[in-house]
């Protein structure tokens, strides 16, 4: 009976030492010295389950504008909203939050209005209202790239992220 109880225990101490390394939260190592809203790093733990969601594009805002235009989609900032947007509803509908993306890549098309340069700030106005928030204090790893087009002529923006189930 003693040998049962000893059995009993220690298999009940493995299995809560297991539990709780399973039950480690996520890491986001800010950049040293810096208030910048992105994670220099992201530790996730063993046992996590990663979920890579495809690059989300902007949806139309004004349907009177030219089909395929800049003018219908908006400019970066509004681009960047309308894809948040897009991803919080892809991730809504698997069970998971903004505050569980862990890496982002972000490509955004040289403004036209901007001299062919990216709008990295538009990008920035955007990203901070869903990341760095008090409601939404997560910082997922990101890379930002211009690159020479996406497959709309009126996209300035896709992102695509992946997210850990909590």
């Amino acid at each position: 009976m003693t040998k049962m109880r000893i059995g009993a225990a220690t298999l009940v101490a493995g299995l809560f030492v297991t539990c709780s390394a399973m039950a480690q939260d996520v890491v986001r190592h800010r950049i040293p010295n810096s208030d910048f809203p992105i994670a220099q790093a992201v530790e996730v733990p063993a046992g996590k389950t990663t979920v890579y969601v495809s690059g989300a594009v902007p949806s139309v805002i004004d349907e009177k504008a030219e089909k395929g235009s800049i003018a219908a989609y908006g400019n970066t900032k509004t681009q960047t909203e309308t894809v948040f947007k897009s991803i919080e509803k892809t991730l809504d509908g698997l069970g998971l939050k903004m505050g569980d993306v862990i890496k982002m890549q972000v490509f955004l098309v040289g403004d036209p209005e901007k001299g062919g340069k990216m709008d990295f700030a538009g990008f920035m106005e955007g990203y901070v209202k869903f990341f760095g928030t008090k409601e939404q204090p997560n910082l997922p790893s990101r890379s930002v790239m211009q690159v020479a087009a996406l497959a709309a002529p009126g996209w300035l923006v896709e992102i695509e992220v992946t997210a850990v189930r909590p």
